[in-house]
């Protein structure tokens, strides 16, 4: 520690506040509060023997420190929360996911309000429903609104329209509006549509049902069908709104519930949106950091970094599956915020207590389920090239691997095609098809000989290994291009695609993986990729020489204008449907070399 250092420490107050530690480039690196700032900023610097290796690490990169007074916890809490969203400091948990959830927001104030979907709660005097889990499934619960009461979808002015007399668009004569543009619905009748929409987006449907099963049975009764499908069409789209609502034994609970924990380095906060007593959402939040903080502190710094963006709802309950560090300091924050109590609490007994467990039992199961798809990617990946490298005796794994094939038809439009694997993953924009240039006349050694010689020629991104689709003639090819190129040292091999055995330089018999192996799907990818590139390409080769051969026997027509012709019009039939103008429209071509070509498709013109 430098003087400066010391002499700040010496002058720091005795009173709350928030600290800034800062690396030698004037980075921030760590935001904390305290309720002393003079003895919770002096710990850093003292022996490093109770200190855990994330804290000697940072304390390790601290060039400076800044602190902000405070009058109380509570600012300080608030200003820490601000300060980390700002920094995105490197030693502090960081959350992930920053998303803003959507919302219904219905301004009850007007006379003939629209639902909208916002991502923002606004202290604007409007009606938030919310959160939701995802925008299209809201989207999908909007359409099951309309569908099932006649409520605006214009942002037209309605004083306006009325005023001009407009006539009402189309959505009111197919039932889907109640047109209060003109004048037709009084503000009571259209606000009770209103309630009861919110009811059932608030999960309220238990009146609705029976209610539109009673009209249902009427309508079909009096043999007005129609009016009974489109009540049971409506009492259709109720049910499937309220099956996606988890039920709650709770009469207009509102909480939010989140629950934290831990598997193989992976850190996890799980949340229950719970609104009028059902379960409306749900979201996973991974959590930066390492993994030496007790569980009450990730929850401190993840309540601190949700609670502190723009446009959360905050509702009067907040239930946490785990104690979290200065709960009561978060409780009275988030109260300021929300201008109303709120509780946060760890219930230990209830129906509260069911809906942490509940939190708890998917944030576990989740993150083993995630756990699982990272060691199958790792299998198929990284797992595989370690595998491989053991079989094929490389000294280092491979992180570049091209893999070669070569396509052609009756020894004619002979083509080849490289893939190229990076770290396990294909990489698509390193991908590059040849058309060789030499007369292979459909042999695949003389083909994978010139494309090897130019690809390895250019001399720039070189494999860590090579896979050629062949076997051990292939093979031999790729060793004497090596050898002339004085590139012996890149590891090489041939997969033979009867038996699926790897050759090897040097080796007579070939090696034999089982098939179950991760190492052989990855080669079997990279040969199955390569084939597939080369056949696609081959096939746009062949349909340009179908279309040359036809125009071989048009007179005035040579290899340029046949270039010119199948650049603009792609296919055969679009040269035959073209008229003489359009013909003679594309550049290079005459008036009369677009004649002949037009008489020649339409003999019966002349």
């Amino acid at each position: 520690m430098n003087t400066i250092l010391e002499d700040k420490i010496a002058l720091l107050p005795e009173k709350p506040g928030v600290y800034k530690m800062l690396d030698e480039t004037g980075t921030v690196i760590y935001v904390g509060k305290a309720k002393v700032l003079k003895n919770r900023v002096r710990q850093y610097f003292q022996s490093s023997k109770n200190h855990s290796p994330k804290v000697r690490a940072m304390v390790s990169h601290i060039a400076d420190f800044e602190t902000i007074e405070v009058h109380s916890e509570v600012e300080a809490l608030s200003l820490e929360s601000n300060l980390i969203k700002e920094f995105m400091p490197k030693y502090n948990i960081l959350l992930k996911d920053d998303k803003h959830f959507p919302y219904f927001r219905i301004d009850l104030r007007q006379d003939f309000p629209r639902i909208e979907i916002v991502r923002r709660v606004k202290p604007d005097g409007a009606t938030y429903l919310g959160p939701y889990i995802v925008g299209p499934s809201v989207q999908e619960e909007l359409r099951l609104v309309y569908d099932l009461f006649p409520l605006r979808h214009c942002k037209k002015n309605i004083a306006q329209m009325r005023a001009r007399q407009e006539r009402p668009c189309l959505l009111h004569h197919v039932g889907k509006c109640c047109a209060p543009c003109s004048g037709e619905i009084t503000r009571e009748q259209y606000h009770s549509y209103l309630h009861e929409a919110i009811q059932l987006l608030n999960g309220r449907s238990g009146d609705l049902i029976p209610y539109l099963t009673e009209k249902m049975r009427e309508a079909s009764e009096a043999l007005d069908f129609e009016r009974a499908a489109m009540l049971r069409d409506k009492l259709k789209a109720t049910l499937a709104l309220r099956e996606k609502q988890v039920a709650i034994n709770v009469n207009d609970l509102s909480a939010d519930v989140f629950a934290v924990d831990a598997l193989n380095g992976a850190r996890m906060v799980f949340s229950l949106f719970v609104r009028g007593g059902k379960v409306i959402g749900t979201h996973a939040f991974p959590l930066e950091g390492d993994g030496e903080d007790a569980p009450s502190e990730w929850l401190h710094a993840f309540l601190l970094q949700y609670y502190g963006q723009d446009g959360i709802e905050i509702p009067p309950f907040v239930l946490l599956a785990q104690k979290c560090s200065e709960m009561c300091e978060i409780e009275e924050w988030l109260s300021s915020k929300r201008r109303k109590k709120v509780s946060v609490s760890n219930p230990q007994r209830g129906v509260k207590h069911q809906l942490t467990d509940m939190a708890m039992q998917n944030c576990s199961a989740l993150l083993a389920k995630n756990d699982k798809i990272r060691t199958r990617e790792w299998e198929r990946g990284e797992g595989a090239l370690a595998e491989l490298s053991g079989i094929l005796g490389l000294d280092e794994i491979p992180s570049r691997i091209e893999c070669y094939d070569n396509s052609h038809l009756m020894g004619t439009n002979t083509v080849a095609s490289m893939v190229v694997f990076r770290d396990g993953k294909p990489d698509k924009t390193a991908y590059r098809h040849f058309r060789i240039r030499s007369d292979a006349g459909g042999d695949d050694l003389t083909a994978m000989r010139e494309v090897l010689t130019r690809r390895l020629s250019a001399g720039s991104d070189l494999p860590d290994l090579i896979v050629l689709d062949g076997g051990k003639t292939q093979l031999s090819v790729g060793v004497e291009v090596l050898s002339e190129l004085n590139l012996s040292h890149i590891p090489i091999c041939a997969l033979a695609e009867s038996e699926e055995w790897i050759y090897l330089p040097e080796q007579d018999d070939p090696v034999m993986i089982p098939k179950s192996s991760a190492s052989l799907h990855l080669i079997e990818r990279l040969r199955d990729e390569a084939h597939r590139f080369a056949i696609s390409y081959h096939r746009n080769l062949r349909s340009k020489s179908a279309l040359y051969s036809i125009l071989d026997s048009i007179d005035g027509i040579g290899e340029k204008r046949k270039r010119l012709l199948f650049d603009t019009f792609l296919t055969v039939d679009r040269i035959k449907a073209a008229t003489v103008e359009e013909l003679a429209s594309v550049k290079g071509m005459t008036l009369p070399a677009a004649r002949s070509v037009y008489m020649y498709f339409h003999p019966e013109a002349t």
